[in-house]
């Protein structure tokens, strides 16, 4: 095993980041003229869910940007949501929303994202925003696999013709990730595999990655004996696992960390990582919808 992997720190970048888009929205206010506006859906009392949009509220008043939250009871029918769906593409007040997942079972979450006005899809879900994606035109792309993309640029890693495996396929991060990653930008012009829960030979596949991003949803699925010498690995998942200390857990991602970044040359750590940069890029989405550039108001 060579040195310890050099670490991408999220936490860092995002607040660049959220920097640059303060200074930015200063002088929209300076001119007088509206700061962005971000509001969210939020169904039912998930814990996860309410720390999300609680730090999405913070970052979002941090940098300037108005924020709203709307927030309804696990029992909401379906006709009630797409109605405030259907006011929120109305307002001319608000750039961006989100509807916060994952919603209560008895609500059709496709039917929901549909409803959104593509313009105002700062999650980047849409059909329209991920079509767009698909096949290289402006969008507003996923805040993950954005945050993802972006940490690759600013850490200078060289992504042009490496071998690129994504541990997942899930509409959020696995699917988009893989298409960005093969597109021919910067970042980008990888040669990506993506491995599933119907892949054969996983590991094999795996040792082979230059780039290896985990989206998995397994806590420490990735041991250091799956990756190859001097990968870059990015983790995306988070995890709460029982510990004993204080909280009674520790936050852990989809990689064994302790392990692999003595093999790594970049690694992603959990806390700290892909996460920060989640809220970041939903704020830069945000930004952008405003100047209603990507979608032109009629």
């Amino acid at each position: 095993m060579g040195k310890e992997a050099k670490i991408i720190d999220g936490k860092k970048i995002s607040k660049k980041i959220k920097e640059e888009i303060r200074k930015e929205i200063s002088k929209i206010i300076d001119r007088e003229e509206k700061a962005p506006h971000l509001a969210a859906i939020i169904v039912g009392e998930d814990p996860a869910s309410q720390t999300y949009v609680a730090s999405k509220e913070k970052a979002a008043r941090l940098v300037g940007m108005t924020s709203s939250t709307y927030k309804f009871k696990e029992d909401i029918e379906e006709d009630e949501l797409l109605a405030t769906i259907d006011f929120l593409n109305n307002d001319d007040d608000v750039d961006g929303f989100i509807v916060q997942l994952p919603l209560p079972k008895h609500i059709d979450v496709d039917k929901v994202i549909s409803r959104i006005d593509p313009s105002k899809d700062v999650d980047g879900f849409h059909p329209m925003n991920v079509g767009r994606m698909a096949i290289g035109q402006q969008a507003y792309l996923s805040a993950t696999p954005a945050g993802i993309m972006e940490l690759l640029s600013r850490y200078k890693i060289d992504t042009e013709g490496k071998h690129c495996v994504v541990l997942g396929r899930s509409n959020i991060v696995g699917s988009p990730m893989s298409i960005l990653m093969s597109k021919k930008t910067k970042p980008g012009n990888a040669t990506v595999t993506i491995c599933h829960s119907k892949t054969q030979n996983m590991e094999e596949i795996m040792k082979t990655a230059d780039i290896l991003i985990c989206a998995i949803g397994q806590p420490q699925f990735v041991k250091a004996d799956m990756v190859k010498e001097g990968a870059v690995v990015i983790d995306v998942g988070i995890h709460r696992i029982p510990e004993n200390n204080e909280k009674g857990y520790k936050i852990v991602g989809d990689v064994d960390y302790e392990e692999v970044k003595k093999k790594s040359s970049f690694i992603t750590p959990v806390p700290g990582g892909v996460g920060p940069m989640t809220i970041a890029m939903l704020l830069r989405n945000t930004f952008e919808a405003s100047k209603h550039e990507i979608y032109p108001r009629v």
